[in-house]
């Protein structure tokens, strides 16, 4: 332990209600909320009910998506939409304490192949400390560890001298539309905690990633006479194996806080269509995929890099020589971002953890995806992820999430909100 728990922080963490803990899991994964779906809207209705019986200073408003998607710093979007709804439940700020912030993003990736299964996505399963079911890992664990580390501060009857707020977003999945419509709307703080599933790690930083797109030209003609035309299927093979290479002199000599990953910048090919009749051969090939953005690297030269490797590809290939293939930065486009190096946040959140957990000290490390950390810390908030489940099992069909860590989890942030904001 750090240092002996105050009163404030024993009662606080004697407030956590693990039983409260269970119910909102179950709650809020049995709205099916996918990105840019109408239960996405729903679920941030419901979360404010919550925080509203906190008596927090709520502020629910939609969005302005026009406005938003003509701003310069747009980050991008996949999933279309018709509504965007931002939700950010604050404390009073009574006194002169610093503010910290609490975030978590409600929208999931869809199921995709049912069978695989075991049971309806959205119908959670409990299997003694195990839920399953789709965001129970990313990250609706997290959310609702932010509505019970705000319930026990409350219930505990805490006199904060700073601010604490909740910044619940949708859109996380497919660019970060919510975390950037809530900065655009004035809602910020002096550092940000955002409880993405780490494992009980502190991820201090985040890679990139960047959604392209690579349209594929061929010649058709009947399959019959396929000699007579050019497959687009096979003018793409040479691409592919050109972005492996890529991929390749990309991952050398990762930052530190990366090494970990067997590829800390995946390139990674997600969809290929090609071709509108099996007798026909196909005259158009279109893939895409995310490329993997480097720590620190500028994502303007990220895409120099994918698209200098077409374009050399091409120039070696007889048929793309002269009917080059395009590239399009479509939908998401996530930047890195990190927290600045020595920021006593990470002291923070490592030691409140374990002051929880009487064990060591919490691995920290670098993610190899993109999330709303570089949106909040290129707003100048010091940001970190902490949070409960495990990332390998997000967006599967296997996702879960223990109870207990959910808890722990909890507990933390009980610990770290009250430190960081002080109490009076």
């Amino acid at each position: 332990m750090t240092a002996p728990l105050s009163d404030v922080e024993a009662s606080a963490l004697a407030a956590v209600d693990e039983p409260a803990i269970a119910r909102m899991l179950l709650e809020v994964l049995a709205v099916p909320s996918v990105t840019g779906s109408a239960a996405e809207s729903e679920l941030q209705h419901l979360l404010a009910r919550h925080l509203e019986r906190m008596d927090l200073e709520i502020d629910l408003w939609s969005m302005n998506l026009p406005e938003l998607r003509a701003h310069p710093g747009f980050p991008g979007s996949e999933a279309p939409r018709t509504e965007a709804w931002g939700l950010v439940g604050a404390t009073p700020h009574l006194g002169d304490g610093p503010s910290l912030v609490l975030q978590g993003h409600v929208d999931v990736v869809p199921p995709g192949d049912l069978t695989q299964w075991k049971g309806d996505p959205y119908l959670p399963r409990v299997a003694g400390d195990v839920v399953h079911g789709r965001g129970a890992c990313d990250m609706k664990a997290g959310v609702v560890a932010i509505l019970a580390a705000l319930a026990a501060i409350r219930d505990a009857g805490a006199r904060l001298r700073g601010q604490v707020s909740a910044h619940f977003v949708v859109s996380e999945e497919d660019g970060g539309l919510g975390a950037f419509g809530t900065l655009q709307r004035g809602h910020t703080g002096d550092a940000c905690i955002i409880t993405e599933p780490t494992s009980g790690a502190l991820m201090t930083a985040n890679a990139g990633a960047l959604t392209f797109r690579i349209e594929v030209p061929g010649r058709a003609t009947h399959g019959s006479t396929r000699y007579a035309g050019v497959s687009a299927i096979d003018a793409y093979l040479p691409l592919h194996r050109a972005l492996a290479r890529l991929e390749a002199r990309r991952n050398t000599g990762p930052d530190p806080l990366m090494s970990e990953y067997p590829i800390p910048y995946p390139l990674s090919v997600g969809t290929l269509q090609a071709g509108d009749w099996a007798s026909s051969v196909p005259d158009l090939l279109v893939a895409e995929g995310r490329l993997g953005v480097r720590l620190d690297e500028d994502p303007a030269q990220a895409r120099i890099d994918l698209e200098t490797c077409v374009a050399e590809a091409c120039a070696a290939d007889p048929w793309l020589r002269s009917h080059p293939a395009t590239v399009t930065w479509p939908g998401g486009q996530f930047a890195s971002g990190r927290l600045p190096s020595g920021h006593p946040l990470a002291t923070l959140v490592a030691d409140a953890h374990t002051d929880v957990t009487r064990g060591p000290r919490p691995a920290e490390r670098g993610a190899p995806y993109g999330s709303d950390l570089r949106l909040y810390s290129g707003a100048g908030i010091p940001t970190l992820q902490y949070g409960p489940g495990d990332v390998r099992h997000a967006h599967s069909p296997h996702e879960h999430v223990r109870l207990s860590d959910i808890t722990t989890i909890t507990r933390t942030l009980v610990l770290a909100t009250l430190r960081a904001v002080g109490t009076r």
